[in-house]
């Protein structure tokens, strides 16, 4: 007799057998979309939604969901706990969308900004859920002991284009560490040096916001958390995605098993081109995004950087949508 699959694996199955829509793409959201209250709709809506919340609790020995639903969102906010909340949250959200009819097409290609690629490479069957709970759990907290170690932090700079931000980051000795628009550009680095680089963006016309993390993210300074979690990915099974995946580190499209490992690695301490991989999508033929996951963050983006798709959270999509 077959072992029966997981809710997660049905999930991933599911969406698989639909007939693909060349124009759709799914997009997955990282660390800051977290809220109390993330994945309790969908757990209440979906059997499979719910199902998926207590693999995400067995593969981490610990209550997550609980957390996810109740907060506090003092313990939510750290990132040991907030990136396998929100991959367990946004992996829900799917099994939910397809439960209900809202999602009926296969999309033509998936990805997930930073920590939300996981959530992209499960829906694309290339990582087992409860594998990338427990690799998303120890990047977290790798990713938090770096920050410790070497102090930094992050900042917004609005306003200006990648190449100003580029030479202000080569005069300031911050790094950048997203490209999320065309004209927002995250940096990261030791405090003075960003400090320095949003004094920098206002003399040319931009502006700096801070961004409130536990440490430089996507910057050489999380090299130690790199090193350690190659170590981790090397043990951890990776298939071929079944649905395209496009990677945060090259903006192109990950077409092998060794091709998500590299990602993965670098991705930690080099920048998420998340700008490139949305023009990627669109010159592949994407008209129509759909995020899948806490918030609308990314659906906020996209609609000032690409306002020729039609970007919409999965929250706002009526069951009669052609999704």
């Amino acid at each position: 007799m077959n072992e029966a699959k997981s809710p997660s694996r049905l999930t991933a199955d599911r969406l698989l057998q639909l007939p693909i829509d060349p124009e759709l793409a799914l997009l997955f959201p990282g660390q800051g979309s977290q809220k109390v209250g993330m994945g309790r709709s969908a757990a209440e809506s979906s059997q499979t939604a719910a199902g998926t919340l207590a693999e995400a609790n067995e593969a981490l020995g610990f209550d997550l969901s609980h957390l996810c639903f109740e907060g506090p969102e003092d313990r939510l906010r750290e990132t040991a706990n907030t990136q396998p909340a929100i991959l367990a949250a946004s992996v829900a959200i799917l099994a939910a969308g397809l439960d209900a009819g809202t999602i009926k097409r296969r999309p033509a290609l998936v990805a997930g900004h930073s920590l939300g690629e996981y959530s992209a490479l499960v829906a694309a069957g290339s990582l087992e859920f409860g594998a990338a709970m427990r690799l998303v759990r120890e990047r977290g907290r790798l990713m938090d002991e770096a920050g410790q170690a070497s102090p930094g932090t992050m900042a917004a700079i609005v306003g200006l284009d990648e190449a100003t931000v580029e030479e202000i980051c080569r005069e300031s000795g911050a790094e950048v560490a997203n490209y999320n628009a065309a004209t927002q550009t995250v940096v990261g680095g030791a405090p003075q040096a960003v400090e320095r680089a949003c004094a920098l963006a206002k003399e040319h016309g931009g502006r700096g916001l801070p961004v409130r993390v536990s440490g430089a993210f996507h910057t050489s300074l999380m090299e130690p958390a790199a090193k350690a979690f190659a170590e981790l990915l090397a043990e951890a099974e990776v298939a071929e995605p079944l649905i395209p995946v496009v990677g945060n580190v090259s903006g192109e499209t990950l077409a092998s098993a060794a091709d998500v490992r590299a990602d993965l690695e670098q991705q930690i301490r080099r920048p998420v081109r998340w700008h490139q991989s949305v023009d990627a999508m669109t010159a592949a033929g994407v008209r129509r995004a759909v995020e899948v996951g806490p918030g609308k963050v990314l659906t906020a983006q996209l609609k000032r950087s690409h306002p020729s798709l039609d970007a919409r959270p999965i929250e706002e999509i009526s069951e009669t949508a052609n999704v």
